[in-house]
């Protein structure tokens, strides 16, 4: 089954599940793999709207796959999934729209607090009945509270607990090197997360649900794994640590546009970097940088239409990308495939990262505002 994505004109663009795959089975088959690796708990992380894929699309096919939690970075995004049906357990950190502790009291939302800042913060906007979890920091310096503060974190989190404010229930942390699928690069921050759990544990927190893995640790090295993992890119088909076939869940296609025969020598695009060597066909597809399309790829980039290759040439435009199909006159509104799932010609997400010189979170997460996606 095909699930098609339009563009808001409709017909020129679309991004679709892989054919005789959906959304929700790319994303079970992922499940299942991570699964395989790990006796712990399973979050499934919808952050950036899915990936890219659409929030509460693969979280209702993670769940159903046997996730235990969603996690997300928003408040506002966790209680959409709640007011999807979702009904799990879903924990939110960063918060950048700030803290709405009665929207996490009423929706059930767990929270994670970083900082003495953030606990005050949870408890001058009202916090009776919000479950949080910890958050440390291991190696990043990025979010979690670092390691000097940590006991007095540790301390304030009792006291208000003490008092019924707030109720302690995790312990999280970050893996800053696990995409290098060493477990020695993780011995840190693994030592870090046994010595603040036990710290919490000596403070009468009981024994917190930690986790510490994203996808690459979750793949990579059980010793990260503690109570839970995090599985976020993982659900799309990413894999960082690059050693994990996973099932890629989205194809981009869009109908040609346009097309015409171009002499020897004619440049194409601004500034006419690319010119041509022979008389050639090319074709024109109505995306651009500003649907997501980097503009740094390199002349290796290449689209698939009727199960052949053609590359890319000339600058990648705000709405427009130039095809040179060489010999073959390819008709308006033949659907070309930009990305898709591993196999055949198509091209992948990771091949795109290549091209660009960036990674596949990049790829999927960058689809503009354009897209009206369909999941089935």
């Amino acid at each position: 089954m095909t699930v098609t994505v339009d563009f808001r004109r409709p017909g020129l663009r679309h991004l679709s599940q892989p054919t005789l795959q959906t959304l929700s089975e790319a994303v079970a088959q992922n499940v299942a793999i991570a699964r395989r690796r790990t006796r712990a708990r399973i979050m499934a992380v919808v952050k950036a709207d899915g990936y890219g894929h659409g929030a509460i699309a693969v979280a209702k096919a993670a769940v159903a796959a046997g996730a235990d939690w969603l996690g997300t970075t928003d408040i506002a995004d966790a209680s959409r999934l709640r007011a999807a049906g979702l009904t799990v357990p879903i924990l939110t950190w960063l918060n950048p729209s700030g803290v709405d502790a009665e929207a996490a009291a009423a929706d059930r939302i767990d929270v994670a607090i970083g900082s003495i800042d953030e606990l005050e913060a949870l408890l001058e906007h009202g916090s009776a009945h919000v479950r949080v979890h910890l958050y440390v920091d291991t190696g990043m310096a990025r979010e979690g509270c670092p390691t000097r503060d940590w006991d007095a974190l540790i301390a304030r989190a009792r006291q208000e607990q003490r008092r019924g404010s707030i109720r302690v229930v995790g312990l999280m942390g970050h893996l800053p090197l696990a995409d290098q699928a060493q477990p020695e690069a993780n011995e840190s921050a693994v030592a870090q997360m046994h010595r603040a759990r036990r710290r919490m544990t000596a403070a009468g927190f009981g024994a917190p649900l930690t986790h510490l893995a994203a996808t690459s640790g979750t793949l990579c090295d059980p010793a990260t794994h503690f109570g839970m993992v995090r599985l976020g890119a993982g659900l799309v088909g990413i894999d960082p640590s690059g050693t994990t076939e996973l099932h890629g869940a989205a194809r981009l296609t869009a109908a040609i546009v346009h097309g015409a025969t171009a002499a020897a020598g004619t440049p194409v695009g601004y500034g006419g970097t690319f010119v041509t060597g022979t008389s050639t066909n090319l074709s024109v597809l109505p995306l651009g940088y500003a649907d997501g399309i980097p503009r740094e790829i390199c002349s290796e980039a290449s689209v698939e239409i009727r199960g052949r290759r053609y590359p890319i040439v000339g600058r990648v435009s705000m709405d427009q990308i130039v095809i040179d199909t060489g010999a073959d006159s390819i008709p308006r509104g033949t659907i070309a495939t930009v990305f898709g799932p591993k196999g055949g010609p198509t091209p992948t997400i990771h091949e795109w990262a290549r091209w660009a010189g960036t990674i596949p979170h990049t790829i999927v997460t960058g689809i503009g505002a354009r897209v009206r996606r369909a999941i089935a």
